[in-house]
């Protein structure tokens, strides 16, 4: 069985899912004009302008309902991986995915808003939701989407949990000495009080969690920075040197860099992997291009800021080790003996207060990993609410969420409680599987993204006020918009 999980792994995380990702970021980077540049300022600006109303959230708690899917294990232990694996300058290669990813989160949040749904008194949408209409609304399509949605909820509602609860019980038994059981105990009463509630105590949750701890660890990197403000000049040079491989000491492993790079920062950013549009159709907006900005903005927010945090304090306190993964030959050993993973930065942080470390990046990852569990349910009850509807006709949908809630607190202890190894390839394989079936449903409907980009865009230089700017998919000629088309019948009664 191991072998299959892992042969499945292999081909479904292959280098082409990578440069998939990285060519979906290419081409709608392009076909937007590089709007994530051009359109920076108005990105920070609708983050604070949106509103809320009985059936959405607002902007800012759809950006951080998103944001506690992005940021996770990934920013703390994926950055550590991508410098053992690929020296400094895979961070380089990071960043530069996370400028093209916001083209790819700019188009499938801006998709998850033209097509979404009201149901009970909530909105819905996301992946599911655009292809089933987006494609047509025919037979293949609604296949199509049925088998999205049914990935999504293996992956994130079953699978994936138990990683980030594991990452959870390991750091706070370590850093505690917490018995695994008394985690996972407060970890399901905690994750229970808030997924019962649905989105929006969800959002709420979110809104104070997400900015607060984020805010917390980028301010002790920012300390340690300035601490070492005389290493700064050096670890950039170190950082731009490596990534094109002039720098003598890891030439060598050039390929890796730029692979590792690649592929935690995919990893770690999440755009266009499908995972992000679910909370950006909860969102109440006035336009879909707006929600689509707002998330095109989380993407550098979680690797521009809470990953070049993280990468920051490890090259610039030299906490870490590089190894050449061709050879397994040490190029760097700081850190003899020492597992990648989050004990480098704990280092990096002891270095600054020594003794603080391990707790400081034991609860920082504690939230980071917590908030991801709020967002991979939601992620998960989006998609069984579409499988009910498409199925039963809604028939029965509180108690198969009642069954999901009940199946991700399971997960969530059982991942505290046992090691994840194969969990986390399975999941893997089932947001791998995400991504493929979203990076090709949003390349076939960008001609929709660039109508409603253009829309939003020609409405801004006519200097129409930015509460002011609407969306009518029938002047566009798009079609199953249906949520917009009765909003704007609405609107005119």
């Amino acid at each position: 069985m191991e072998g299959i999980i892992n042969s499945l792994y292999n081909i479904v995380w292959s280098n082409v899912l990578v440069y998939l990702c990285l060519g979906t970021g290419i081409y709608f980077s392009f076909r937007t004009r590089f709007s994530q540049i051009r359109h920076l300022k108005e990105m920070v600006a609708l983050l604070f302008k949106g509103e809320k109303s009985s059936e959405g959230i607002s902007s800012f708690q759809a950006l951080c309902t998103a944001l506690a899917g992005r940021i996770g294990t990934g920013n703390i232990a994926g950055v550590a991986t991508a410098i053992a694996m690929g020296g400094p300058g895979a961070l380089f290669w990071m960043w530069a995915i996370a400028f093209l990813g916001a083209g790819s989160a700019f188009a499938e949040s801006a998709l998850a808003q033209i097509y979404k749904e009201e149901h009970e008194g909530q909105y819905r949408g996301g992946p599911a939701y655009y292809i089933e209409k987006g494609l047509g609304n025919t037979k293949f399509s609604k296949a199509y989407g049925l088998i999205f949605a049914v990935v999504t909820v293996l992956a994130t509602g079953l699978f994936l949990p138990g990683v980030q609860s594991n990452s959870i019980s390991i750091v706070v038994k370590n850093s505690f000495a917490l018995n695994e059981w008394i985690v996972a105990g407060i970890l399901v009463v905690l994750l229970a009080l808030i997924i019962f509630g649905g989105i929006k105590r969800i959002g709420s949750a979110a809104e104070l969690i997400v900015p607060f701890m984020g805010g917390l660890y980028i301010l002790m990197a920012v300390a340690i920075i300035v601490i070492n403000i005389d290493k700064l000049p050096g670890v950039l040079a170190l950082v731009f040197k490596s990534a094109f491989g002039a720098e003598q000491a890891f030439s060598g492993i050039l390929g890796s860099t730029i692979a590792w790079g690649v592929k935690r920062g995919v990893y770690s950013n999440e755009a266009g992997q499908g995972t992000g549009p679910q909370a950006a159709a909860a969102a109440e907006v006035s336009h879909p291009a707006k929600q689509g900005l707002v998330q095109a903005f989380s993407v550098y927010v979680d690797t521009l800021f809470v990953c070049s945090a993280t990468g920051f304090m490890i090259l610039i306190t030299g906490t870490y080790n590089v190894m050449n993964e061709a050879t397994g030959a040490m190029i760097v050993e700081n850190l003899p003996g020492v597992e990648v993973g989050p004990v480098y930065t704990q280092n990096a942080v002891n270095t600054f207060l020594p003794g603080f470390g391990p707790g400081f990046v034991a609860i920082s990852l504690f939230f980071f990993a917590f908030t991801t569990l709020m967002a991979y349910y939601y992620i998960s009850e989006v998609n069984l609410t579409y499988i009910v509807k498409s199925m039963n006709n809604g028939k029965g949908s509180k108690i198969a969420t009642n069954i999901l809630r009940f199946g991700l607190l399971g997960a969530t202890v059982f991942g505290c409680v046992k090691t994840a190894a194969l969990v986390w390839q399975v999941g893997d394989i089932g947001v791998g599987s995400m991504a493929w079936l979203n990076l090709i449903a949003i390349i076939a409907l960008s001609n929709v993204v660039i109508k409603c980009f253009k829309d939003y865009e020609s409405q801004m230089k006519a200097g129409v006020p930015r509460d002011k700017i609407s969306f009518d998919p029938i002047k566009l000629g798009i079609k199953n918009a249906d949520f917009w088309v009765e909003k704007n019948k609405s609107s005119t009664k």
